[in-house]
């Protein structure tokens, strides 16, 4: 069987289309990022520590009981959302090429006789096969070229909504862990109390026994035992619940059992490691909200060009090249070489405005993703300067409460001193005990509003996330 050759007009035409895909440029504005509209330097500054998103959550966090976060159905979420938007650009990017398909028809017909040129009724067959090339544009203007970009960039932009997902995820999960921590010692606390005042009102009951204490003095006992017995409980009850919600974000069952030597009091140093917070640009980079806020701008500039190229003539090309016979036998036989070749050109003359507003709906989409991404940089810059500045005066509060815990200890030893010597109503001594006991809750809560801090600087900074995107590869 001869090989039919390929017609001087076929091979124009796919000389227009080589030349089509190499010379089809975006009518896209130049993506320019816009000027950052927050301060060069933050109002707290510190040049010692180690930058956050060089430090990977797993070793800012240390405990095991945190390296859980595989099963949040947040993180799964928005991974599927990834997914979705990978699947979407795959459509979006197929579009430039032309989609090629093997078909094969036939058809018989019978014309009657009064209808029949011949004045008989006449009966037809043909047969078709081949290959078939359907409506493909040919991207001159850069129209299809740019909803590829614009998908593209919404699909990196889905990858950073990920990380950013994993990033408050580790802060939540990191949060919760040290709200624990504080309850725990809380409850410490407030056992030891319950055990000393227990002793206390068995001592005292003793001495009431025998007449050495009045009915008040007994009484006053008995109450700080019951203050104490009400705090234990409160604190117990929110460990329970601060329990079940660490165990929510990990996704599943977290052992909380203390492990081998740990410390039941812990601080910053123990915890955690001093960050640098370095300048309000490098945020541009660290954090994945404010990157894919930024390939959400570079979304809207694509849609732009797409927009623009619309007004422009439209080029499709239509065309199929095989074999045709009138008889299924004779489909393959020499000379049976079929072709036809179908441009179509549609130039825009009168559409009532629409491609001018579509122009202008793009434009504004662009304008309120620049005010977007402008609004996620304050919003960055803020949360950073907000952490460094709790974190200075965190720690001078809880230099403060030190110095205060040492006073009303002394206050109580004194207190209880001069009530055994006569000198005092145990009132007095009601009053020092449980000004203690406050001052004790209080050191702990703000030694854990000062790790938090840290845990809110490094996920203001933009650690806790893989600083390389998974979407980097469909590029």
């Amino acid at each position: 069987m001869a090989v039919p050759t390929l017609p001087n007009c076929a091979r124009m035409a796919a000389l227009a289309t080589a030349l089509a895909l190499a010379g089809c440029a975006s009518m896209a504005p130049p993506y320019a990022p816009p000027p950052l509209p927050v301060a060069a330097q933050y109002p707290e500054t510190d040049s010692a520590g180690a930058h956050a998103p060089d430090v990977a959550w797993q070793a800012y966090f240390a405990d095991a009981r945190l390296q859980a976060l595989a099963s949040n159905r947040d993180i799964r979420i928005a991974a599927l959302r990834v997914e979705e938007a990978r699947a979407a650009y795959g459509i979006q990017r197929a579009e430039q090429f032309p989609t090629i398909a093997l078909g094969a028809s036939g058809s018989r017909a019978r014309v009657p006789g009064d209808l029949s040129v011949t004045g008989r009724p006449m009966t037809s067959a043909q047969y078709q096969a081949g290959l078939n090339v359907s409506a493909w544009e040919l991207d001159f203007w850069g129209r299809v070229r740019s909803l590829k970009d614009s998908a593209l960039q919404t699909l990196l932009a889905s990858d950073e909504a990920r990380r950013a997902v994993g990033v408050a995820l580790v802060a939540q999960v990191a949060n919760g862990y040290l709200g624990l921590r504080e309850l725990d010692e809380r409850v410490e606390l407030a056992r030891a109390t319950v055990d000393s005042r227990a002793e206390s009102l068995r001592i005292f009951t003793r001495r009431f026994e025998v007449g050495s204490i009045s009915k008040l003095d007994l009484t006053q006992v008995e109450t700080l035992l019951s203050q104490a017995l009400s705090l234990s409980a409160q604190l117990e009850q929110a460990r329970a619940v601060q329990a079940h919600a660490l165990a929510q974000l990990v996704g599943g069952p977290i052992d909380l059992t203390p492990v081998a030597g740990e410390v039941r009091r812990f601080d910053d140093a123990s915890v955690l490691q001093p960050l640098h917070a370095g300048l309000p640009s490098a945020l541009l980079t660290q954090r994945p909200d404010l990157v894919a806020a930024e390939h959400q701008l570079r979304a809207a500039q694509a849609n732009i060009g797409a927009a623009r190229a619309a007004f422009f003539p439209t080029i499709s090309l239509t065309a199929a090249y095989g074999t045709a016979s009138a008889e299924l036998s004779g489909l393959f036989d020499s000379g049976s070489g079929a072709w036809n070749f179908a441009p179509r050109l549609v130039l825009p003359i009168f559409d009532a405005g629409r491609l001018r507003a579509n122009m202008e709906l793009a434009e504004v989409r662009r304008d309120v993703a620049v005010a977007n991404y402008e609004k996620s940089v304050q919003g960055a810059f803020r949360e950073v300067a907000d952490a460094l500045s709790n974190r200075r005066w965190l720690a001078l509060q809880v230099d403060i409460g030190k110095t205060t815990l040492a006073a009303q200890s002394e206050r109580a030893r004194l207190a209880k001193l001069r009530y055994d010597n006569g000198a005092a109503p145990y009132l007095e001594v009601l009053d020092a005990q449980r000004d203690l006991l406050t001052v004790e809750q209080q050191l702990v809560q703000t030694r854990r509003a000062l790790l938090s801090s840290q845990v809110s600087l490094y996920a203001a900074l933009g650690g806790g996330a893989p600083a390389t995107s998974a979407a980097a590869s469909t590029h």
